[in-house]
């Protein structure tokens, strides 16, 4: 007996990556899956996978980050399922990396809403199903982006905090129903877009306040002279508050770290 057994599941950006492998998963854990992607051949590949493996999935093609995508794929798996009780808020594009001063508002609307509103389309129209059957279960995939930043991804950074304001903001909300929202934040995946936007990053920042830039924004060191960053980001005590908020003890470890240096 599967851990999710007379489950239907709905994973948005199922056709690759993270999205594909949480959809196998799932379905092999019992789940009945609705796979939704823009791309057609990747996310019917994502299926046949499933069904050649014994489960049940069905795909949606549509663009989850505007109205009638998001309504079309929580209605595919009412039609072939019955109810929605799990969503899996996973589509998402990183978008262009840019300085700042380049990052055009085509650039921000469309990584904006590819990451944050499809999120919140889906969760629009994936509640009243799951209040419906009577729990539910929301699962958004941020990004550690959102908690630390990344250089020259301004765009994808503010989509991903986001997120996980939402993630507070709807688990307060919905938790009188039974329905539960958490997050997920990754950190680097080895994927085809995370490879391709790393190998795009500039190797050294022009600016000198924080010290030398890398291909990664947590770096100690310059990918490209080598030079040693001037600055740490974040204070001593950031990991450790870190963690207690997850324990809800965010402020009593704050008061011992500082009595602590």
């Amino acid at each position: 007996m599967g851990l999710l057994n007379d489950r239907v599941a709905i994973v948005t950006g199922a056709s690759k990556g993270i999205g594909r492998v949480m959809a196998q998963l799932f379905a092999r854990e019992g789940a009945q899956v609705v796979c939704a992607a823009r791309s057609e051949a990747l996310v019917e590949e994502t299926v046949a996978g499933i069904q050649s493996a014994g489960g049940a999935a069905v795909a949606v093609v549509g663009d989850v980050s505007v109205e009638d995508g998001a309504r079309a794929t929580v209605a595919a798996g009412m039609n072939a399922f019955g109810r929605v009780d799990t969503l899996v808020n996973n589509a998402g594009d990183g978008g262009p990396t840019k300085p700042v001063q380049e990052y055009s508002i085509d650039d921000w609307y469309y990584t904006v809403n590819s990451c944050l509103t499809s999120a919140y389309l889906c969760s629009r129209f994936a509640v009243p199903a799951m209040i419906a059957a009577g729990r539910g279960a929301i699962v958004n995939i941020a990004s550690m982006a959102g908690r630390r930043g990344l250089m020259y991804r301004v765009g994808y950074c503010s989509a991903k905090a986001g997120q996980i304001g939402m993630t507070y903001g709807l688990a307060l909300e919905l938790g009188r129903h039974n329905i539960t929202v958490n997050a997920i934040a990754p950190g680097a995946v080895a994927a085809t877009a995370s490879i391709a936007s790393f190998k795009g990053r500039p190797r050294c920042a022009a600016s000198r306040s924080s010290g030398c830039g890398s291909r990664s924004s947590n770096a100690r060191r310059c990918g490209g002279c080598r030079r040693r960053k001037t600055s740490r980001r974040w204070p001593r005590s950031s990991a450790a508050s870190t963690r207690a908020i997850f324990r809800g003890s965010a402020f009593r470890s704050r008061r011992e770290n500082r009595r602590n240096p």
